[in-house]
């Protein structure tokens, strides 16, 4: 029922997969489509888990470096949905593997001017190489480990780049539990899904790489968000300390 049910999708979302083989949908999605409808996602999720991130968020300043200072570093900052959450003096460094968000993230930056913007960098989480070690007091990731190439390999530079004693907070959509119809719905839409998103993948177990992850402190905590006639309800939230 799961390969029958994929096939309808296949062939509901074809004109895109006939553009995905003439090369024609990645560079389109990456440009035009993805910052899009993201931005619209974003929206409609930030509403939804703006309790959580308040809540994530509160303990922020408890990780400022010995100057005083607290230096934050966003892999996949998008539009900047995350900045109205980080305290007032905050030095900011964007990152995002996609260069096309600039008119949405200089607006949520004109939004939210208590922040000192250091710099944006085009880097992949897996390869924040442009970052020295031991540089920033927290890592932050929204939404982001769905679509990395490897997990493991961006906590990896996130423990890199985090003084000893920072911190890495997270919020992102997960598996379902398998026994879940949300669950065979995730595997019905995934090969579309992941297609139509830029490489979003729904079933990832992300708490168990944060698990095998070297963090000396970890919080997680699974939470509902309810997104209607999306499949990525399933979520965690938390943070993990090095």
């Amino acid at each position: 029922s799961v390969l029958l049910l994929r096939a309808c999708l296949v062939l509901l979302a074809f004109p895109i997969y006939l553009l995905s083989f003439l090369g024609v949908w990645e560079p389109f999605c990456r440009k035009v489509f993805f910052p899009f409808i993201l931005d619209k996602i974003c929206a409609a999720h930030d509403k939804k888990s703006k309790k959580h991130k308040l809540e994530l968020f509160r303990n922020l300043p408890d990780f400022r470096g010995p100057s005083g200072e607290l230096r934050l570093l966003e892999i996949g900052t998008g539009s900047g949905s995350n900045f109205q959450f980080y305290p007032s003096g905050c030095k900011v460094t964007c990152t995002d593997i996609n260069p096309n968000f600039q008119e949405s993230l200089t607006k949520n930056m004109k939004k939210n001017q208590h922040l000192h913007y250091e710099r944006f960098l085009v880097a992949a989480g897996e390869d924040l190489h442009q970052v020295p070690s031991g540089s920033v007091d927290v890592v932050v990731c929204t939404l982001v480990l769905c679509s990395v190439q490897s997990v493991s390999g961006t906590l990896r530079e996130v423990l890199r780049v985090l003084r000893p004693g920072g911190a890495f907070y997270f919020l992102e959509h997960v598996a379902a539990e398998h026994s879940s119809w949300k669950y065979f719905w995730q595997q019905v839409c995934f090969p579309t899904w992941k297609l139509v998103f830029a490489g979003c993948c729904l079933t990832r177990e992300l708490w168990k790489n944060l698990e095998e992850a070297k963090f000396s402190e970890l919080k997680v905590q699974h939470i509902n968000l309810a997104m209607p006639w999306m499949p990525i309800e399933p979520h965690i939230v938390g943070y993990g300390v090095k």
